[in-house]
């Protein structure tokens, strides 16, 4: 297992202190790592170290997933009561404020990857070894991840190239226009693409794919559709993904980086955690979150696949029926409890704003592990962060929207998504133009349901106002900067409008 040396930072708006350097138990103490030290980036294997701390913040974002659906239309926040995670339902219903505290753990679990990302990029030119550039391509490739997400949900965020935000820069440092931020990100990813293999040694680092795959969704997000079917297309054609064979296979255990994985987030139940260290956590807490409440199967029965979870993030009805008749996908992204426990006998408890429906793909599988600190916290649940599936829709989109609409192509990457739900080809699109557009949003919204992309897809073709319950055009596009953020910079930046 290896070390976890926890760096301690002042970060000026940063708010998760601890930086892990690397994995395990271990706390070790190190000395300051100012620009000046001489003592870190000395050899080949600090710098892996510190792309494994890069990597490690990847864990954290289980709760931009799991608040990414509860945004949407998709699902109720749920749990146990109206103020259980009060937060989450302040975002359900639209009524979050900039003192929110979920809202205020992604801004400050995603600058700390980005500082992370930063660190190694600070001193890139301070040691040469063989095999540097894809070490640096790591780096830059999640240093686009992290701040796409905080573009995503916050708009313009300081940005910082190849240096760490240090304390005392609050007083300085001013927001960057996300199309600043956007451009850079599209270098380092470029970056990324042009020096990261097409198939990793060691299972869970990006790829050259990956890479590609976050450009061209990054070029979808800013209506760059020319550029976005560019590099899509080249991923489709000359990548090593291919879909799945079985819809109903891709969220098991079993099936984790399969042909379909293009990016996962990887988990385990080597640690423990609890509600005071939710990030101390090395597995998927959303899954936990996200499990039936008071599930109870018989030993060796047919239900005793599944354990409990807390009842958070419920499919409402709308979106079951979303599904079209013979769409495979649908019992794979919905369990619907009580037809389940009239199959199988379980039982199971109702919690706030029960359904009767819960999100399959991401419920607590039954595990016969002996982690440490609560369960519900540890379960080992990859996160498929960018499926195959998903870059074939968004090259269909992308083809169908660009300035030359290509709609025939659009429909042949769309239809090899839907030949697998239904398993013919009776079920092909053959739509045209505005009409083809939300057939393809509408795919999207049903082959990903539960994986946190309903709301920003929503946001970003400006159908949220007119799909989610509580949404305010002009904003709720954005999440608040939290207030505290802006309160340590003096109080110079503006907030959010709206908020």
């Amino acid at each position: 297992m290896m070390k976890k040396i926890h760096i301690q930072y002042l970060f000026s708006f940063i708010l998760l202190i601890s930086v892990n350097i690397s994995c395990s138990d271990d706390f070790v103490d190190v000395k300051s790592l100012d620009p000046n030290s001489e003592d870190f980036f000395n050899t080949e294997e600090d710098y892996r170290n510190a792309v494994v701390g890069a990597y490690d913040l990847l864990q954290a974002t289980y709760q931009n997933v799991l608040l990414g659906e509860i945004a949407s239309d998709n699902t109720l926040c749920g749990g146990e009561n109206a103020t259980d995670v009060i937060g989450f339902q302040q975002v359900d219903d639209m009524t979050h404020t900039s003192s929110n505290q979920q809202l205020r753990a992604i801004w400050g679990w995603m600058f700390s990857g980005v500082n992370r990302a930063n660190y190694i990029l600070e001193f890139q030119d301070k040691t040469d070894f063989t095999g540097k550039e894809e070490v640096l391509a790591h780096a830059r490739f999640l240093r686009a991840y992290y701040y796409f997400e905080l573009v995503k949900w916050f708009g313009d965020v300081p940005l910082a190239v190849d240096k760490r935000i240090q304390f005392g820069e609050q007083f300085d440092i001013d927001r960057t226009p996300k199309a600043e931020i956007y451009a850079q990100l599209e270098l380092d990813l470029i970056y990324a693409a042009d020096n990261l293999p097409a198939v990793q040694a060691i299972t869970g680092l990006a790829t050259k794919g990956a890479a590609q795959a976050l450009l061209g969704k990054i070029y979808l997000y800013q209506d760059k559709f020319d550029e976005a079917s560019a590099i899509l297309e080249t991923l489709i054609t000359t990548g090593p993904y291919s879909l799945s064979p079985l819809y109903t296979d891709i969220f098991e255990h079993d099936d984790e980086n399969n042909s379909e994985s293009v990016f996962e987030v990887q988990y385990n139940d080597d640690q423990g955690a609890s509600f005071n260290c939710l990030q101390c956590s090395e597995g998927n807490v959303a899954v936990g979150f996200s499990g039936v409440r008071a599930y109870v199967a018989t030993p060796g029965t047919e239900g005793d696949i599944f354990s409990s979870g807390f009842s958070f993030n419920v499919p409402v009805q709308e979106a079951v029926d979303a599904f079209e008749a013979d769409d495979t996908r649908k019992d794979v992204a919905i369990l619907d409890i009580e037809a389940w426990a009239t199959q199988t006998g379980i039982t199971y408890g109702t919690g706030y704003e029960h359904t009767g429906y819960f999100n399959r793909k991401y419920i607590p599988r039954k595990r016969t592990d002996t982690a440490a600190g609560d369960r519900n916290l540890t379960n080992p649940n990859n996160y498929r962060a960018i499926r195959y599936a998903d870059v074939l829709l968004m090259a269909a989109e992308a083809f169908n929207r660009k300035p030359t609409a290509n709609d025939g192509k659009a429909q042949a990457y769309l239809n090899l998504v839907r030949q697998r739900a239904f398993g013919d080809m009776n079920h092909n699109i053959t739509s045209t133009g505005s009409s083809l557009t939300e057939d393809i949003l509408t795919e999207r919204r049903v082959e990903l349901l539960g994986e946190g992309h309903r709301f920003f897809d929503l946001v970003r073709t400006g159908e949220a106002a007119q799909k989610i319950p509580g949404f305010m055009a002009g904003k709720n596009e954005l999440f608040p900067i939290p207030l505290i953020e802006i309160q340590l910079t003096g109080n110079r930046w503006d907030q959010n409008p709206g908020y």
